[in-house]
């Protein structure tokens, strides 16, 4: 456990150096996804800027979770591993519009999270709930009111997903941006846990705003939902709402500290935990370069802990062509 505490007091807590630099891009919020199981696996809305590129800048990202799935009740029964591998790219066609393209890859893995998830909630005295009750690594998900019963997956894809996404922005002022965007998921998994091959639609409005270190995104969003084919008995809502919110800190010219909240709206219409919002908060840590960023990331979810992942840890690397320190080194 003190491992564990020194890891995050230097990751988080003490950045131990500083540059100086030309201009840095602002990336906005973290580049995450929310790894609550039902809405991992499907479309849900990002936390995106308010604001836009620089018109025909290139954005390419990728990021990789791995994350603890931990809802025990006494009807319900979800413990298993799942790691998640996105790429990408976001493009700035014009001043006021941006498009971007992602592929996101989720499958079941033992990444032995559960002694370190255990440490993790004793360090912030979180309740185990149950946790050190029951046997490491297992991947278990038994939901007898839905007739679902699945034990020993490890190894088995859960889900492999690719969204476009198109945003035109509607205001944009030296603190202020607002734009709207459409997002179009298409989940191609033909056998596992959450098969499907299924179109699913999102609408998003990003507002943010800007002011010295301080950095702040809002989004309100839409989603229209399909059922996964495995769980066709769970009553699903045909469609769900999602708010959130993303605070940035430049702690230092390179250095900036990040605290995101999402609250989604719970995929179920029936009596369960599932109709409840499933609510995550994110703090992360973000390094710039002069044209690209790495992010770290730890995902906790809040509030209610039997309809979500119980931690998660993410690392990304973010880069932007014809950024404004490319454009420098290029000037004679």
């Amino acid at each position: 456990m003190n491992g564990i505490k020194t890891l995050c007091f230097f990751i988080f807590a003490l950045p131990t150096f500083l540059v100086c630099a030309a201009k840095l891009n602002d990336y906005g919020p973290a580049q995450s996804y929310t790894q609550s199981p039902f809405h991992t696996n499907s479309l849900s809305p990002q936390l995106r800027s308010g604001f836009s590129m620089d018109e025909n800048q290139l954005e390419a990202f990728g990021t990789g979770t791995i994350s603890s799935i931990w809802a025990v009740t006494p009807d319900y029964e979800l413990d298993y591993y799942q790691n998640q591998i996105a790429v990408g790219s976001r493009w700035q066609l014009h001043q006021d519009w941006q498009l971007e393209l992602n592929y996101r890859w989720n499958y079941a893995g033992n990444n032995h999270l559960d002694q370190l998830t255990i440490s993790f909630h004793d360090w912030f005295n979180i309740d185990q709930n149950g946790r050190e009750d029951v046997a490491k690594n297992r991947f278990i998900i038994d939901i007898p009111e839905y007739g679902i019963d699945l034990e020993n997956f490890r190894g088995e894809s859960l889900s492999h997903a690719l969204t476009s996404y198109l945003q035109y922005q509607v205001v944009t002022k030296e603190h202020h941006g607002l734009s709207i965007g459409l997002s179009v998921y298409y989940n191609n998994t033909n056998s596992g846990i959450f098969a499907s091959s299924e179109f699913e639609q999102g609408i998003q409005i990003n507002y943010g705003y800007r002011r010295n270190k301080h950095s702040l995104d809002a989004i309100v969003a839409l989603t229209f939902r399909n059922t996964p084919t495995v769980f066709k008995d769970m009553p699903y809502r045909s469609s769900t709402w999602t708010v959130g919110s993303s605070y940035r800190y430049q702690l230092f010219e390179r250095h900036h500290l990040i605290g995101q909240l999402a609250v989604h709206e719970g995929v179920s219409s029936g009596e369960d935990e599932f109709s409840k919002p499933s609510t995550e908060f994110t703090f992360g840590y973000r390094y710039l370069l002069d044209s690209s960023a790495i992010e770290l990331t730890i995902i906790e979810n809040m509030f209610n802990a039997d309809n979500s992942t119980d931690i998660a840890f993410g690392i990304g690397y973010r880069y932007r062509f014809g950024s404004q320190s490319e454009r420098d080194s290029q000037q004679p």
